[in-house]
């Protein structure tokens, strides 16, 4: 998480140190901490924190957590964050179902629900390029998938108490302007070019919605997991999610990497075979494209050595710490998987005498709901001072 270190006694950013404090109660978990460490922490002083946390707990957000023995004077009154006071609801869009998920302020998932839906995978068989893609994904209307979120999300959000509904974060596959909620040409659908996706979305449910691929959302998901289970998560790893399509999420530095345009993370459509089979994009011999064959006929084994093939590539262009597998196809054989991408890594490890040996591989966690978490983290993104 890419996160400002140190706090500022201005009233013009009172907001964003109480970001601060909000961020460490989440982290300090049942346990709390006391207004000193939140102090010596941020780098507020005493008084501020004191105002700060006094506004949070009239606001419902910050309660006593017991006290704590001091190393001098009286004992030290602790403050923990309360979790029921805020939900987010996350939202996940794939080619054939969608998933939602209603979670707290810690991320912890309160309610779940999921639903078929038949959009299809436009031009998949078509294999004629952009023209045979348009033509079987004639018909697919955005506004359908729009209903189909907003079918699952209206009974999650429905259930918080009025005022604790902070927003609703859409993940889907791109590529899509982040910053606009805009969609662009969504491999498959070229029709959906130019949809207002946010808007649409805010309109029906009435909330503030953030819309992200769903690649991004599940990176960020793990990125604030790691925190939430006491581990110091990776400053760079690569998020590849191998489903009903094939991409990317890419955390450097501490920070989910989108690009200048919002389109970093298209992983699936690197092309590796000049003369391979054709991809829905309309190339030939994209990694997604020959992975998604070999699952097709069941060689899981040919389908990792590709992924890893990709994976190889994308190791040695951003010299990234760690490589997490997900997707529905990894998680039904997560062994094969691991093990075929880590050896197409360790041999190239082997081969140019990396320092400290091969990238580790290993299976993502969040399991089948770990994108619509990741897409509601996008909204508790604002309260805690990760930035969507």
């Amino acid at each position: 998480m890419n996160r400002t270190n140190g706090g500022a006694n201005l009233l013009a950013l009172r907001s964003h140190n109480a970001t601060l404090v909000l961020d460490l109660l989440r982290r300090a978990g049942e346990e709390g901490i006391s207004r000193l460490e939140l102090a010596e922490r941020t780098g507020l002083t005493p008084q501020a924190v004191s105002k700060i946390t006094a506004r949070l707990r009239e606001e419902g957000l910050a309660a006593e957590a017991g006290r704590r023995a001091s190393t001098g004077g009286k004992p030290r009154t602790v403050l923990r964050l309360v979790p029921e006071a805020g939900h987010a609801v996350g939202v996940q869009l794939d080619r054939d179902e969608v998933r939602a998920v209603l979670v707290d302020l810690t991320g912890r998932i309160v309610a779940e629900r999921r639903a078929g839906v038949d959009l299809g995978r436009a031009g998949a068989e078509a294999g004629a390029g952009a023209e045979a893609e348009a033509e079987a994904g004639a018909g697919v209307d955005a506004h359908a998938a729009v209903d189909a979120m907003v079918r699952e999300a209206e009974p999650l959000a429905a259930g918080v108490r009025a005022g604790a509904l902070l927003g609703v974060g859409v993940a889907l596959p791109g590529p899509l302007d982040h910053v606009r909620g805009v969609l662009h040409r969504v491999t498959g659908f070229p029709q959906w070019e130019g949809f207002p996706l946010r808007d649409a979305v805010a309109e029906r449910l009435g909330v503030p919605v953030v819309v992200d691929k769903d690649t991004n959302a599940a990176a960020l998901g793990l990125a604030v997991a790691g925190e939430r289970e006491g581990r110091e998560p990776a400053r760079s790893f690569a998020y590849l999610h191998l489903g009903t399509g094939l991409g990317a999420g890419l955390v450097i530095g501490g920070a989910v990497h989108r690009g200048a345009r919002t389109g970093a993370g298209e992983f699936g459509h690197q092309v590796i075979q000049l003369d391979g089979p054709r991809c829905t994009c309309g190339d030939r011999g994209c990694v997604e494209a020959l992975c998604l064959d070999a699952v097709a006929r069941g060689d899981l084994g040919e389908a990792a050595r590709v992924l890893g093939a990709g994976a190889s590539n994308l190791v040695g262009l951003l010299d990234i710490d760690l490589v997490l597998l997900g997707g529905r196809t990894v998680a039904a054989a997560p062994d094969v998987f691991v093990r075929g991408v880590a050896d197409v890594l360790q041999a190239r490890a082997r081969r140019e005498g990396a320092v400290g040996g091969a990238v580790p591989v290993r299976p993502a966690g969040g399991g089948e709901w770990g994108v619509a978490v990741g897409a509601a983290q996008l909204v508790l993104g604002g309260v805690f001072g990760w930035g969507a």
